[in-house]
């Protein structure tokens, strides 16, 4: 087998598997000199709402695939990581945020959770089958060395392989593989309990659910999270139980009828084959009321962007949207070109949900937005100057991601005798892998704006969808719309007061009055620590004739600058950012920007949503912090910056 082709099945099986206070609370130190915890004041209970940050998507050691490439990170150590203390990275550095996080929850791997510690684990009873002996002390020694990710990418296919023969053939005991998980869940809900803080940080009991139509294709994974760690079962759903997310929904009402609330929050639709929304269900079949429904209940909720990619549109499908490639993934994890992009983006989802409104169902994608990491060393990177990549030994050197040349002994090695494995780009050789693992991204964050930072009260933000998502950065959004805010004046000191008694925040739905207009308040600030605010956004979805539109409405521009009301656009500020050192200009952008919008094309017997998106001023992707790092010229065939964003939740006009 190739180097190569090791490479990719290590990707398959990757991809396969799977704050801040209003008051209060960033980021990484990506080496052994780690930043101290900075000491942040208690946020306060607030009735118009705090804004709190975190992650829903975490996975540690108890993960099959991370534990493969050497990550050691438990539960414990996560949380740890998320308020602030510094852990170790497979590689070898450690990695620390300079701001904790408000809320976060572990979610690994429902299927096989734990088992691959165990195979490792000579003294356990499971490490005593003959097909774990390749993995017996993995994690003992760890080396970030071309042969030891060479050896890590083998072990997945025959390992797993293994396991699911034996299983399938009752030679290996499905006891003792259901044994180890509960201890493991046991453990999880218990680290997430010891972690929680009342008042100052929350942690959320949850797991991922994975499941694929096929092998290449149509990836339908979820994470489940929990309202709280009352009650919980001993053993939790998986691919194992069945494939078919609706099992997974069933599981999740039967549990609510016993008093355990939850909910599903999809991931990574950008690569589910256009599965991900379809408009049929499972099996190919029609979707009655009774599927919408069930779909509405369980998955208010959708991640729009995190480490695989950003799912919320597509320049294919959007194609008047200038911002629509933003950290958009081409290729499938096992190389091949993406297709059926209709069905795989959270932009079109929220279209085929008016479609079936208007034919006088229920509308199963009118869920709020997030955004998370899918870490998979037990803590995200969330900034582009400190990336330290998802999957610990494959991504954590720049030479491994493809950000820099590998010119080393071993490149020459390669080249000389396995051709394919070296690709040359810009008169360098780069490690040919994967055209992946350079196009993964720093994202993302989830935003709440809750009363406290509580379990009861985030999770209600979660089901009220007053949520949003971010690329990284803590960028502050609010959101609004209603036909109470005509004599409203945005200096006004009970303007969020007043938005929230008289009108109806992102989630929500307006309802038509004959004759008005509603009208929408943006208001976000930039996070301190990143770039400035260069523009404010409203997307607007609707049909017409039957026909799915959409438009991008700039609405505030930075700088004093005013939008253009023939194209509906800002002029650009003149931000630049240099490739010498990555610096930016701060004097160009606005720390805060804050506005009243109404539709100028906007019709009452029209159905649509609407939801905002606020865009910084360019800085440095990853990909060149890297190459100025190492005094490299960044890769011509990947975007040299990028601009960080924020999405709102949609309002919705019925």
């Amino acid at each position: 087998m190739t180097f190569q082709k090791l490479f990719l099945i290590s990707i398959f099986f990757i991809v396969n598997a799977c704050s801040e206070g209003e008051n209060t609370k960033e980021q990484i130190s990506v080496s052994s000199d780690s930043t101290k915890k900075l000491i942040q004041p208690k946020p306060l209970a607030n009735p118009d709402r705090n804004a709190y940050f975190g992650d829903l998507h975490v996975h540690t050691s108890n993960s099959f695939d991370a534990y493969t490439f050497g990550t050691i990170a438990n539960p414990v150590d996560a949380y740890k990581f998320a308020q602030g203390e510094a852990i170790p990275h497979p590689t070898g550095y450690e990695i620390q945020l300079k701001r904790p996080l408000d809320f976060y929850a572990v979610t690994d791997h429902a299927v096989f959770l734990g088992i691959i510690k165990e195979a490792a684990d000579t003294s356990s009873e499971f490490s005593k089958y003959e097909f774990t002996e390749p993995v017996h002390n993995l994690n003992e020694e760890v080396s970030n060395s071309i042969f030891s990710i060479l050896k890590r990418s083998g072990l997945f296919r025959g390992f797993g392989g293994a396991l699911a023969e034996g299983l399938a053939d009752g030679s290996v005991n499905r006891e003792l593989i259901e044994t180890v998980g509960k201890s493991v869940w046991k453990k999880t809900i218990k680290a997430a309990d010891d972690a929680y803080q009342p008042g100052e940080f929350t942690t959320f009991a949850g797991y991922e659910y994975t499941s694929s139509i096929d092998l290449y294709d149509k990836y339908l994974h979820r994470n489940v999270i929990f309202k709280d760690t009352k009650n919980l079962p001993e053993r939790i759903f998986s691919r194992v139980d069945s494939q078919d997310p609706e099992k997974l929904w069933n599981w999740m009402d039967a549990r609510r009828e016993e008093g355990v609330e939850s909910l599903a929050i999809p991931h990574n639709s950008n690569i589910s084959g256009g599965a991900a929304f379809s408009m049929s269900d499972y099996n190919g079949g029609p979707i009655d009321e009774a599927y919408l429904n069930q779909r509405q209940r369980n998955e208010p909720l959708v991640e729009i962007t995190q480490a695989k990619g950003t799912s919320e549109t597509h320049p294919f499908l959007s194609k008047n949207d200038e911002w629509a490639g933003f950290e958009a993934v081409t290729n499938h994890p096992g190389e091949k070109i993406l297709t059926n992009l209709s069905g795989s983006y959270v932009r079109d989802a929220y279209l085929r949900g008016l479609t079936l409104q208007e034919q006088g169902k229920t509308n199963p994608f009118k869920f709020g937005i997030i955004g998370s990491s899918d870490t998979h060393v037990g803590g995200g990177s969330y900034t582009e100057e400190t990336h330290f990549s998802k999957i610990g030994l494959l991504d954590g050197e720049p030479y491994l991601r493809g950000s820099v040349p590998y010119d080393g002994i071993y490149g020459f090695l390669a080249k000389l005798w396995q051709p394919d494995s070296i690709i040359e780009i810009d008169g360098s050789n780069y490690l040919g892998v994967s055209t992946r693992l350079i196009r993964f991204g720093s994202s993302g964050l989830a935003g709440v704006w809750a009363e406290e930072n509580t379990r009861e009260s985030i999770y209600n933000a979660f089901r009220r969808k007053e949520t949003f998502g971010t690329s990284g950065p803590r960028i502050k959004v609010r959101f609004f719309a209603g036909y109470n805010f005509e004599n409203s004046n945005l200096n006004d000191q009970d303007l969020i007061q007043e938005a929230y008694s008289k009108n109806v925040p992102m989630g929500g739905d307006i309802i038509q009055e004959k004759g008005k207009n509603p009208r929408f308040l943006v208001w976000a600030i930039s996070d301190p620590l990143g770039a400035p605010l260069q523009r404010v956004q409203i997307i607007k979805g609707w049909l017409a004739d039957g026909e799915q539109r959409e438009k991008v409405f700039d609405v505030a521009c930075s700088d004093g600058q005013r939008v253009n009301p023939l194209n509906h656009r800002c002029p650009d500020n003149g931000a630049e950012v240099s490739l010498d050192d990555c610096s930016i200009s701060r004097e160009k952008g606005n720390a805060e920007i804050k506005t009243f919008w109404q539709d100028p094309e906007f019709s009452n017997d029209q159905e649509a949503f609407y939801y905002a998106r606020v865009l910084e001023n360019p800085t440095c992707r990853w990909s060149t912090w890297d190459a100025v790092r190492a005094e490299e010229k960044p890769r011509s065939d990947i975007p040299i910056t990028i601009q960080e964003r924020a999405w709102s939740s949609p309002i919705w006009f019925n």
